[in-house]
C-alpha cells in the first residue's frame, strides 16, 4: 500500500526506527512487545508481531483482528497466521529469505525464544541492541497529545468523584465510581488498578480497595490514571473528609514541600538520584525520613511504569522530552499515609507540569 495512507507520526517513527537500525547494523527487526508494536505502527491487534525491514513493514496477526489490520495498517504487508505466532514468524522469515533477524530481548520469554530459534532455522535470531526503547523515552508530539488527553480525563473524573463522595461509601464503591467517570469520558480502561485507601490502609503504598468505609475525618489516598489511545496518566491526590488532624496536616505539608522542591530540580542533565535526593532530604528534615519507602517516580507513556526510574538507584541524566511522575509519600503504619503525584515533562530549561489539579491542603479538604 502507498505510504500516503500511513499517518504522519507513524511514518516519522518508522523512519527514525530504520535510521537507528542502520546505525546499529540491524537489517530486520522483530517487534513482539504490544506497546512497541502500537508505537511504531498504530496497530492495536493482540498476540501479534511486526518485522521491520529497510523497505517494508510486515504485520503478523490472525483473523480475530482482520478488521483492525485493514483499518490501521493497510500500508503494510499483513500476514494472517495459520498456526501459532511463532510459526507465522518462521513462515515469514523463510518466505522473505531472511538470513538474520534481530529480536527484542525484553519481548520474548526464554521458552518462546528457544522455540522460535528452532522454528526459524536456518534464519539466525540474535538479540537486538536498544532501538525502540530510546525512541519511546523521549516523547514526540503525538505522545504528548495523547498523554495530555489522558491527564484531562483523569482530572475531570476525579473532580466528578469528589462531588459524589459520601460517608458510608466503601473504598470499592469509590474506585468503581472513579473508573466509571473515566470511561464516561472515553478512557476504555484505567491505566492501572485504581487505588482508594482510607485511613490506615493508606499506609500501604500499593493498597487495594476493600470494604473499609468513608467516615467523618477520613483521610483518603486516591491513586488513579486514565488511558487515551493507549497512553497513560498517573496521579495521586488526597481527600480529607470534614477536617484534617494536626498529625496528617504535618505529613501532608512535608510531602507537598518535598514534591514542589523535586519538581523545581527537574531539568536536562539533572541525575535521577539527585532529584530523588531533593525530595528525600526535605522529608527527612521534617522528621519522616524512614517513612518515605519508595523511589520518587518513574517514566510514563504507553506503559504506566516505563523508563526512566527516578530514584536513588539511578544516576542516569534527565533529558528534554521525558515524561516522569514525581510522587513522594510518607506512610505511617496503623495511622495512614499521604502521597502527592503529578506527571511532569522535562523541558529544555526546566519542567512543565502536565497535571493541573490543586494540591494545597485546602484543595484536598471536602466539607
Amino acid at each position: 500500500m502507498s505510504r500516503t495512507r500511513m499517518s504522519a507520526h507513524v511514518a516519522d517513527r518508522l523512519d527514525r526506527c530504520r535510521a537507528r537500525m542502520r546505525q546499529e547494523g540491524v537489517s530486520a527487526l522483530l517487534v513482539t512487545r504490544d506497546a512497541d508494536l502500537f508505537y511504531l505502527t498504530g496497530y492495536t491487534g493482540e498476540d501479534s508481531a511486526a518485522l521491520i525491514l529497510p523497505g517494508k513493514t510486515h504485520i503478523l496477526t490472525d483473523r480475530r483482528f482482520e478488521s483492525e489490520a485493514r483499518r490501521e495498517v493497510r500500508w503494510a504487508r499483513v500476514w494472517m497466521r495459520k498456526g501459532t505466532l511463532n510459526q507465522e514468524i518462521a513462515r515469514a522469515c523463510a518466505a522473505l529469505r531472511l538470513r538474520k533477524v534481530w529480536y527484542q530481548p525484553d519481548g520474548l520469554n526464554v521458552g518462546a525464544l528457544a522455540e522460535l530459534k528452532k522454528l526459524c532455522r536456518p534464519t539466525a535470531l540474535v538479540g537486538a541492541p536498544p532501538i525502540v526503547g530510546p525512541m519511546r523515552l523521549l516523547k514526540d508530539a503525538e505522545d504528548l497529545r495523547c498523554m495530555k488527553r489522558a491527564v484531562s480525563i483523569a482530572e475531570e473524573a476525579f473532580t466528578a468523584l469528589r462531588k459524589s463522595v459520601r460517608t458510608g461509601q466503601t473504598e470499592l464503591e469509590l474506585a468503581a465510581r472513579l473508573e466509571y467517570e473515566m470511561k464516561r469520558r472515553g478512557s476504555r480502561k484505567p491505566a492501572f488498578s485504581t487505588i482508594i485507601a482510607e485511613g490506615p490502609n493508606a499506609a500501604l503504598p500499593h493498597a487495594r480497595p476493600g470494604v473499609r468505609k468513608v467516615r467523618e475525618g477520613s483521610a483518603i489516598l486516591v491513586d488513579w490514571g486514565a488511558r487515551w489511545e493507549g497512553y497513560c496518566s498517573d496521579l495521586t491526590r488526597m481527600i480529607f473528609i470534614g477536617s484534617v488532624s494536626a498529625r496528617m496536616r504535618k505529613v501532608y505539608e512535608a510531602v507537598l514541600g518535598a514534591q514542589i522542591r523535586a519538581i523545581e530540580a527537574v531539568r536536562p542533565e539533572a541525575r535521577m538520584c539527585d532529584v530523588d535526593a531533593v525530595a528525600r532530604k526535605h522529608i527527612r528534615r521534617e522528621g519522616f525520613g524512614p517513612r518515605f519507602t519508595h523511589g520518587l517516580g518513574h517514566g510514563l507513556g504507553l506503559d504506566v511504569h516505563e523508563p526512566p526510574s527516578v530514584s536513588w538507584r539511578s544516576d542516569a541524566p534527565m533529558q528534554a522530552g521525558m515524561v516522569v511522575t514525581i510522587e513522594p509519600g510518607v506512610y505511617l503504619p496503623g495511622v495512614g499515609g499521604v502521597r502527592i503525584e503529578d506527571d511532569v515533562l522535562v523541558m529544555p530549561r526546566g519542567a512543565r507540569i502536565l497535571t493541573s489539579l490543586g494540591k494545597r491542603i485546602e484543595d484536598a479538604l471536602l466539607r
